[in-house]
């Protein structure tokens, strides 16, 4: 058993929060902005809440965080009171949010300047992965740090992988992220033309699912894309957000992404219908409005 810090219980942090406590057995104390949310996760979990990330993390062997985006993230970690304030020495900062390779490079020097290791780590999986405990991990840092820390992630994990250095699983769920847009895209086109074509969607799919054209989305997905229904999981505003991360760090790069900067534009369409908060199978929506 190891003693744990999670900063951050979002959809994604309190159950993933949760998990830590009750599949993994640690003696885990959290911090949320919102202190109700934390004291109600004390509550169910039994386990205890700090009024400040630095407290949440002060003798901890493991610190958690998991908010919104980078400057979120530099708020809990580098700022007064933040994370990197209260953790000893010899301690590992693990970061599941979603933010640019950047500041995971910049948190990892940071962390290294107080005798702290730092593992960048986002998960894919969403709202429903997190519940269940079966995230996918993409981790960058140190190797001998990441298997120290491996353990620890299992708790709410199926699959957990050291993609490289520093930075380097921000990088993997850009390329997640990637994949995701022109998928949902193509099964919402798919649908949109079988519909228009007069075909029976759930035979089609039930055909079509079995061959090439199968995947996660689809088998996931069309039940709900085709009774327009949009409240499962991942939100259009943090797609967007996750898409803007990745769209800025191809023109670093110079990698070419079309496809990629369209969908984003497409998601912004969705926005603009009032689809914020409509999980990202809703570019169908857009193209039945």
């Amino acid at each position: 058993m190891a003693k744990v810090a999670f900063i951050g219980l979002g959809v994604m942090g309190f159950p993933m929060a949760g998990h830590l406590k009750t599949k993994g057995g640690h003696d885990v104390t959290v911090y949320n902005r919102n202190a109700e949310k934390a004291a109600a996760w004390a509550e169910k979990f039994s386990g205890k809440s700090a009024p400040t990330p630095a407290e949440a993390a002060a003798g901890a062997d493991f610190v958690f965080v998991c908010v919104g985006n980078d400057e979120d993230l530099r708020s809990v970690t580098l700022r007064e009171n933040g994370a990197l304030h209260g953790m000893k020495p010899g301690s590992v900062l693990i970061d599941n949010t979603t933010a640019s390779a950047e500041v995971a490079r910049e948190l990892y020097a940071a962390a290294k300047e107080k005798g702290v290791d730092f593992i960048d780590a986002p998960v894919s999986g969403g709202q429903a992965g997190a519940e269940n405990g079966v995230l996918t991990v993409m981790c960058g840092g140190d190797e001998a740090v990441f298997e120290r820390a491996r353990p620890v992630i299992d708790a709410y994990a199926r699959m957990v992988g050291l993609m490289g250095p520093a930075g380097s699983g921000q990088l993997t769920k850009m390329v997640n992220q990637i994949c995701i847009a022109g998928l949902v895209q193509g099964l919402a086109e798919a649908l949109h033309f079988g519909k228009r074509a007069g075909l029976d969607i759930e035979k089609v799919v039930e055909v079509i699912s079995k061959g090439a054209a199968g995947s996660w989305q689809m088998e996931n997905r069309h039940k709900t894309m085709n009774a327009g229904k949009y409240d499962f999981g991942f939100a259009v505003d943090w797609m967007r957000k996750d898409l803007g991360i990745v769209l800025t760090e191809a023109r670093r790069n110079g990698a070419k992404l079309p496809v990629t900067a369209v969908v984003d534009q497409f998601y912004g369409d969705v926005q603009a219908m009032g689809g914020n908060r409509w999980d990202t199978s809703s570019l169908l929506a857009r193209l039945e409005k």
